[in-house]
């Protein structure tokens, strides 16, 4: 009897030590499973700002990062605003030093009361031109404040949009404080925005449509924005305004 009892006892043992194995070993696969797929939703992705350091940055035809006008604070690039609209700030223009041409940018944006900026994209360094001659344009908006908002044509300078030649539908852009997803996706002259997870503009450049478009824009009397190269810099606006920017990253195609 005291054998029988020694032996039920060690079975009862080494049944309750298999079943806390098998247990341990079923959770730890899963936590394997979901640590792999995390990395995986970044594959293929550059950071292109890390909210630390402005290396790969530089002034719009310039050879270094503007020593005023732009500041990294609390992990976001801030243009920092000045007043002067139009006329921009002490910072200028700024451009990431590689030209990209088939990709897909993802960023976060943040507009001042009553601000304006915009994200450049395929924009060609020309000495004694502005950026926006040779490169579209996504508008960045305080819809609510800016007069933009109310110009142009069905709200074609509302954040978002093609700047003034085509309106980001739907227009669900963020107030001004509140931070905002963008997207640029350009693939073989195939151009799509996208603004807080939706699609909100699509356009082909280099086609007759294209053509058609700018030639009944301000833009006509431009060459190279009527004929867009075929890669080129991404470019952030200083339009004298606040604006931050953060999770800056670009996937090439």
């Amino acid at each position: 009897m005291r054998q029988l009892t020694i032996i039920l006892s060690c079975v009862l043992i080494l049944g309750l030590a298999s079943s806390c194995g098998s247990k341990g070993k079923k959770a730890g696969a899963e936590d394997t499973a979901t640590e792999q797929a995390q990395p995986a939703a970044d594959e293929g992705w550059t950071v292109l700002f890390d909210g630390t350091s402005t290396a790969g940055w530089r002034g719009y035809n310039k050879s270094t990062f503007p020593p005023s006008g732009w500041e990294i604070v609390d992990g976001t690039l801030h243009c920092i605003g000045s007043g002067a609209g139009e006329a921009g700030g002490a910072g200028g223009d700024i451009i990431f030093d590689k030209k990209f041409s088939n990709f897909e940018l993802s960023l976060e944006w943040k507009i001042s009361e009553g601000g304006n900026s915009g994200i450049f994209f395929l924009a060609q360094e020309v000495p004694e031109e502005a950026i926006y001659m040779s490169s579209p344009e996504m508008q960045i908006l305080d819809n609510e404040r800016h007069p933009d908002a109310q110009l142009g044509v069905d709200g074609n300078r509302k954040a978002g949009s093609l700047y003034d030649l085509i309106p980001a539908v739907p227009q669900n852009t963020k107030p001004a404080g509140e931070w905002n997803k963008a997207g640029i996706l350009c693939y073989q002259g195939t151009v799509v925005f996208k603004q807080n997870d939706a699609n909100v503009v699509e356009f082909h450049l280099w086609t007759d449509a294209w053509k058609n478009m700018v030639a009944n824009s301000k833009f006509k009397d431009w060459p190279r924005f009527v004929e867009p190269a075929r890669e080129g810099f991404i470019g952030l606006q200083d339009h004298g305004n606040d604006v931050w920017f953060r999770n800056i990253k670009i996937k090439e195609l």
